[in-house]
């Protein structure tokens, strides 16, 4: 149970932490302090809704399919590998940077449509939750704990990122500090699909 919630949470992690339209707009809204709580409970409840959908719907296909498994596990690597590439190269580019653009929202309502939108309109969504983490929860036993790993560093995250905006506004905004970001990205993707791999 501790490996696979502990798998969980730095895989979720690891994937909701790039930078993004979503981690974005949670940002800007965090420097401000405008509709934080909802915002936040926004993203992390959507999320917590596809992994468990992801995590339940992979069991259902493994019962109907075995070989389901061994594709999601190649899979699951491979595009691990690919986007601990990306961060790397990222990094290597250097340049990338969050800044507050000044841009208000002027209503709660508003500020909900802007991030349900970029939630749930986003296809790396899918991919990251229902796809990727239900696919790789299929390695762990049990798989629910993995799953809840991964809900728990969904709510981790957005909570952290926007009632923490103001003390990570520095880091965000510095190249070099998104540079070891991107590599610490990289490293945890790695290593994850170098295990599933050898498993």
């Amino acid at each position: 149970m501790t490996q696979a919630f502990t798998a969980g949470f730095l895989l979720g992690f690891s994937l909701i932490m790039a930078i993004g339209a979503q981690n974005a707009f949670i940002l800007r809204q965090g420097l401000r302090g405008e509709y934080v709580l909802p915002l936040v409970l926004t993203c992390a409840i959507s999320d917590a809704l596809l992994i468990t959908a992801g995590v339940l719907g992979f069991g259902v296909l493994v019962e109907a399919y075995p070989d389901a498994v061994n594709y999601a596990r190649w899979g699951g690597a491979a595009f691990l590998i690919v986007y601990g590439a990306m961060s790397f190269r990222a990094a290597w580019a250097g340049g990338e940077a969050l800044e507050d653009t000044g841009k208000t929202v002027p209503s709660v309502w508003a500020a909900l449509a802007t991030c349900l939108l970029l939630t749930w309109a986003n296809p790396h969504v899918y991919l990251d939750t229902v796809v990727l983490l239900g696919g790789i929860s299929s390695q762990y036993t049990p798989a629910w704990g993995f799953g809840l790993g991964a809900v728990l560093s969904s709510f981790v995250f957005f909570f952290c990122l926007g009632y923490g905006a103001r003390l990570l506004r520095p880091f965000f905004t510095s190249p070099r500090a998104w540079q070891v970001l991107d590599v610490a990205v990289g490293l945890t993707m790695w290593a994850i699909a170098l295990k599933l791999i050898w498993m």
